[in-house]
């Protein structure tokens, strides 16, 4: 097979090396533990903005996935075919739309897809890559030689729900996603919880979503279930959504360049401002940087639970606050959560997190560039970039947080900004933006999405509030600059906190928010295994295993 070194793939951990992107995709996770990365960061062609200016979504998407997936691996035809039908259940032409909400502020709305969130643009097809790959493994094969695969995920809340209804129905996969209980909103639960497909698998964990999360990724190392399953992961974890998710930079940009208002000159800045959990997000804007995607910075944005932005002020990680500040508040009607190793309540709980796991791949990239030897070889310091990876994730797991030094620190806020929002400042954001005049579309052909717009004013979800709340402050660093927000989730997701926000403001009330698809969602049958706190690993490879059991014997739920 013919690859480029942006085709190939290697763990951030040093133990896996020169994979390609069929079996990086299927494994989500190395067998070192660590996550996997181009082994090189593709450059843009030298007139990608004359050549691409003029492309839709899908011809953007299409560009950007070939510079790292091998066409010797997925044909340019099938590539094309997938990213159509990946796209095709998005509510607008546009996929992502780009609204103007000031002079220099725009919101790109990432919740057209199936569920409302942003996670659909990457689970769409990484659904569709998992059937297409299915496809072509099992042609020809029948009963036990078929390969199967056993996708398993945790979520604190819009994951679930896009992974499902990206792998429902979908052939020879059964799908296992991990919530902890009464912590996401009711909306996603529901969403989750009455998909009643026989592959479709939901797990109740008494818990956090960190706990979910580790069971996972202690499900990857299990040498007990991988003898029986061959596991896959749809948490973004998986390169593949890290992929997926780098298109939507790239199309704002041009949305941006195209739009009413913004004047394209030489030194023109653009910062990207991303509501950030688990940085799988904002790596995909990093990625896009690094590629030749005119960024000036991006601005990461957390909640109370601000391990990120408190790495970025001080150059520690650490699981509790020791250098930086703590935070209380939520409500648990949206499904805030309260972990003992300190996560906090919030009124965006898709972003109370403890470790953001996609911050390792950033880890990775900041090692290798800080401490290359020249004298030695790529190879050499590939590996020493991993060893040293995981001696600050060793010291994390042992000891609650690693530091790292001042060249490291100074890479990381050369290209970061970071800012932590409260649980005042979102409601005061959402009043504000609402208090606003009509945002303007940037595309004629985008038309608003249901419940986002009441007589004229903008209604925000929390976790687009902490962005935008976080965009006014970079600008008032960098006025000159043009601040895009990334608006994750429909606020209708978070109907406790909006209403919160506006109730009793000029022209306001929920019913005017929800979407057509939400009435009656609530009240539907569900279908959802609980797991006691005790249960451990053990007890949860017990409920996979026998679920699939049921699945191949036919004896599934409908």
């Amino acid at each position: 097979m013919a690859y480029t070194a942006s085709q190939r793939y290697l763990s951030t951990r040093g133990g896996t090396y020169d994979l390609g992107f069929e079996e990086v995709v299927l494994r989500g996770l190395a067998s070192d533990g660590g996550l996997f990365v181009p082994e090189e960061i593709p450059q843009l062609p030298s007139d990608w903005v004359a050549q691409w200016q003029d492309h839709s979504f899908s011809e953007l998407a299409y560009e950007i996935l070939s510079l790292y997936i091998s066409p010797s691996e997925i044909p340019p035809a099938d590539l094309k075919d997938i990213i159509a039908r990946s796209y095709s259940t998005f509510r607008t032409p546009d996929v992502t739309p780009l609204i103007r909400l000031d002079e220099k502020l725009y919101l790109l709305e990432l919740f057209f897809g199936p569920t409302y969130a942003f996670k659909d643009v990457a689970l769409q097809f990484l659904g569709n890559l998992f059937e297409y790959f299915l496809v072509r493994r099992n042609k020809d094969a029948t009963g036990k030689e078929r390969h199967r695969l056993t996708v398993v995920g945790a979520t604190s809340g819009d994951t679930g729900s896009a992974a499902i209804y990206g792998l429902r129905r979908k052939k020879d996969v059964s799908v296992f996603i991990l919530h902890p209980k009464n912590k996401v909103s009711p909306i996603q639960e529901a969403q989750m919880t009455t998909v009643l497909d026989a592959n479709v698998h939901n797990l109740a964990v008494e818990g956090s979503f960190d706990d979910c999360q580790d069971t996972v990724k202690a499900l990857f190392a299990d040498p007990e279930i991988n003898k029986t399953q061959k596991l896959a992961a749809v948490n973004s974890i998986n390169w593949a959504r890290i992929l997926a998710q780098m298109t939507y930079y790239f199309h704002a940009f041009f949305s941006l360049r195209q739009s009413e208002g913004f004047k394209s000159k030489a030194g023109t800045k653009i910062r990207f401002v991303v509501p950030t959990g688990n940085f799988g997000d904002i790596l995909a804007g990093w990625f896009a940087k690094r590629m030749g995607l005119e960024i000036d910075r991006l601005v990461v944005a957390t909640n109370s639970n601000d391990i990120l932005d408190r790495f970025w002020k001080t150059g520690h990680y650490e699981k509790k606050p020791v250098h930086g500040r703590e935070a209380q508040g939520g409500l648990s009607e949206d499904g805030s959560q309260a972990h003992e190793d300190g996560v906090k309540e919030t009124l965006s709980p898709a972003m109370d997190i403890l470790v953001s796991s996609n911050f390792e791949r950033l880890l990775w990239y900041l090692a290798y560039t800080v401490y290359e030897d020249a004298g030695a070889s790529t190879a050499t310091n590939r590996q020493n970039a991993g060893k040293k990876v995981l001696s600050w994730l060793t010291e994390l797991k042992s000891n609650g947080g690693f530091g790292v030094d001042s060249k490291i620190l100074a890479a990381a806020n050369s290209e970061f900004e970071s800012e932590r929002v409260s649980d005042d400042e979102t409601i005061q954001t959402i009043k504000s933006t609402y208090s606003r005049p009509t945002p303007t579309n940037t595309s004629a052909t985008s038309l608003p999405s249901k419940g986002t717009r009441i007589d004229g004013s903008y209604v925000l979800d929390p976790h687009t509030a902490v962005g935008i709340t976080a965009s006014h402050r970079s600008m008032s660093r960098a006025p000159e600059a043009h601040h895009v927000a990334l608006a994750t989730a429909h606020p209708a997701k978070f109907s406790h906190a909006v209403d919160l926000a506006l109730r009793g403001e000029r022209g306001y009330s929920f019913s005017e928010v929800l979407p057509e698809d939400f009435i009656g969602l609530e009240q539907r049958e569900r279908r959802v295994i609980s797991v006691p706190r005790d249960a451990g690993l053990a007890g949860v490879r017990k409920i996979i295993c026998d679920e699939v059991d049921k699945e191949m014997n036919g004896n599934g739920s409908r």
